[in-house]
């Protein structure tokens, strides 16, 4: 069910670095929390919004959601096949609330700005009132060099070129 007062309205991405080491994303979206939850942790629906810019596509998208359990992503240039990806654990999953994980870049042959070391490790929080969920990521990184390697690959703007995508989903799924 989709909020009235709020359908068709836009809800950019926030961005803060609350530390030397951390990225905060807060993002709302007008849908419920359930339905917010399993466009983040479905790998069929991961696959449909999760893409970055346009001409990626996401031929790897496995998630084993338990604590303990594995995920990997990876991204494919469709103009020229490079890839690159991410993968770690899940170390706490409270369904529908909150997902805690490790996060490992693997660089593929796009390679970048930011190191493939030390994982990362990320806070998601899914929170909703009257059928808005806000969602809130803490990124935490192994040092400040690694955080500003991963802040100026354009992280944060591929992520909310995927999220206008997910606000389509819903509002087609409404």
């Amino acid at each position: 069910m989709v909020n009235k007062k709020t359908k068709g309205k836009k809800m950019p991405i926030e961005v803060t670095q609350p530390s030397d080491r951390e990225v905060c994303v807060v993002r709302t979206f007008n849908a419920p929390r359930q339905l917010v939850w399993d466009a983040h942790t479905k790998p069929d629906l991961v696959k449909k919004w999760m893409l970055g810019p346009p001409g990626w596509d996401m031929p790897v998208c496995e998630v084993d959601l338990r604590v303990g359990g594995a995920y990997r992503w990876r991204w494919r240039s469709q103009a020229d096949g490079k890839e690159f990806g991410f993968f770690g654990k899940f170390t706490e999953v409270n369904a529908p609330g909150r997902i805690v994980h490790t996060q490992h870049y693997d660089p593929g042959d796009v390679g970048g700005s930011m190191e493939s070391g030390e994982p990362a490790l990320i806070s998601t929080d899914y929170t909703e009132s009257n059928g808005v969920t806000t969602l809130t990521m803490t990124m935490k990184f192994a040092s400040k060099e690694i955080r500003d390697g991963a802040v100026s690959t354009g992280m944060t703007d591929g992520m909310e070129i995927g999220y206008a995508r997910l606000d389509d989903m819903f509002k087609q799924a409404a």
